[in-house]
């Protein structure tokens, strides 16, 4: 459940400090434009500006001390199901290999490794796609305690490889935090929200659509989703469907993996989220307003998964699976798998089982979270949408 501003704990000195000079810099930024910048480029600078973005300074960000937790920090269930899944393609190619963008702490890393040791398919390499030093020398200290003997497999990428790349992509809470433009309809009429700066203060500013992609955009959610209210606010991710095409352009054969929390359009832009689906997380309390603790807080919104899929298909890549977490994860084998703790062991049992209904329950991650598959060259059906693919909701 979202809080108010006033219950958010306060920034000690160092963050308010780190805060400030992020401001300062965006602050620039809106100068320089002449008074406002795109939500987009706010959240790009409040995000990923080198060396002080939320994302690319020395902040902890995963786990209990940090943010917010994710699926692999809630549980190696959860990489074990991925690394079923990428069992299946790995064995149809030789020398395969994995790339995960943005791999958070290395527990995902780490815990797919593992597991593909065991299922006897590791890859040649598993390529880490991550930009933050700060998080590198996290993942390299996780996978040099956990897996040293697998960590010479792991190569980390600046850029994104080459084309040809044969084998899987993993992205899981990936697309949710790319920059991102928001919107506003009132009735008949259209005007993106800007961001400037005023006493002291990042606010909105309203006025026309800076793109003309954004504008189509908006005008799909106008004319798939007819009964909007009067006046509605939400967002679009350029930026997602951007990244989308460069990955499909560096698919010779394979698998997409993209796990996030979302909808199909006709369920994202919807009454019910008449105000956007702007989410904010800081020291794990979840709260809608980006313009507060820039640097310091993570932004997010919830993925346009039609979106995904039209621009993985203009790009040449099949769309082979779209399911919730919950489906996914048990087609992967999730209860086989956590039914081998020792239920007589309360101890070990009940911690399992906890984790198992914080993956998969629909008031947890279970139906917020979406998987979806991209593939090229890849003919068989995928393991983990075998219980339910909703590609038709899409």
């Amino acid at each position: 459940m979202n809080i108010t501003r006033m219950e958010l704990p306060a920034p000690g000195p160092a963050e308010a400090a780190h805060s400030v000079r992020v401001q300062d810099v965006i602050r620039r930024e809106i100068e320089r434009a002449g008074g406002r910048i795109t939500f987009a480029r706010y959240m790009e600078l409040a995000l990923y500006a080198p060396g002080l973005g939320y994302y690319s300074a020395g902040l902890q960000k995963f786990g209990a001390g940090g943010d917010f937790v994710t699926a692999p920090e809630i549980s190696p269930l959860f990489a074990r199901c991925i690394a079923r899944q990428c069992r299946q393609v790995l064995e149809q190619m030789e020398q395969g290999d994995i790339l995960e963008v943005g791999a958070g702490s290395g527990v995902l890393a780490c815990d797919v490794l593992s597991e593909c040791e065991r299922l006897s398919c590791l890859p040649r390499h598993y390529c880490i796609l991550e930009l933050s030093a700060e998080l590198r020398a996290r993942q390299r200290d996780m996978l040099t305690r956990r897996v040293p003997h697998l960590a010479e497999r792991v190569r980390w990428l600046d850029t994104l490889p080459q084309h040809g790349f044969r084998g899987v992509v993993l992205a899981n809470e990936v697309l949710d935090a790319m920059p991102l433009h928001r919107f506003r309809i009132d009735g008949d009429a259209v005007c993106e929200c800007y961001v400037g700066y005023e006493d002291g203060h990042f606010v909105w500013r309203h006025g026309p659509v800076s793109d003309a992609a954004l504008a189509g955009r908006i005008d799909a959610v106008r004319s798939r989703v007819p009964d909007l209210p009067q006046v509605f606010e939400s967002e679009v991710s350029l930026a997602a469907s951007a990244w989308i095409r460069s990955i499909a352009d560096l698919i010779g054969r394979g698998l997409v993996l993209l796990i996030d929390y979302g909808h199909a359009r006709s369920e994202l832009y919807h009454a019910q989220r008449a105000d956007g689906t702007l989410l904010c997380h800081y020291r794990h309390r979840a709260h809608a307003d980006p313009l507060i603790l820039a640097g310091l807080q993570d932004i997010t919104a919830q993925v346009d998964f039609t979106a995904v899929a039209e621009a993985a298909h203009d790009a040449g890549l099949a769309v082979a699976g779209y399911t919730t977490q919950a489906h996914f994860l048990l087609a992967c084998g999730l209860m086989e798998m956590a039914g081998d703790a020792d239920a007589s062991d309360v101890a070990t049992y009940l911690p399992v089982m906890q984790q198992v209904k914080k993956l998969t329950q629909p008031d947890e991650m279970g139906e917020v979270f979406k998987v979806i598959a991209l593939t090229r060259g890849i003919d068989a059906a995928l393991l983990g949408f075998a219980l339910r693919d909703n590609r038709g909701r899409l």
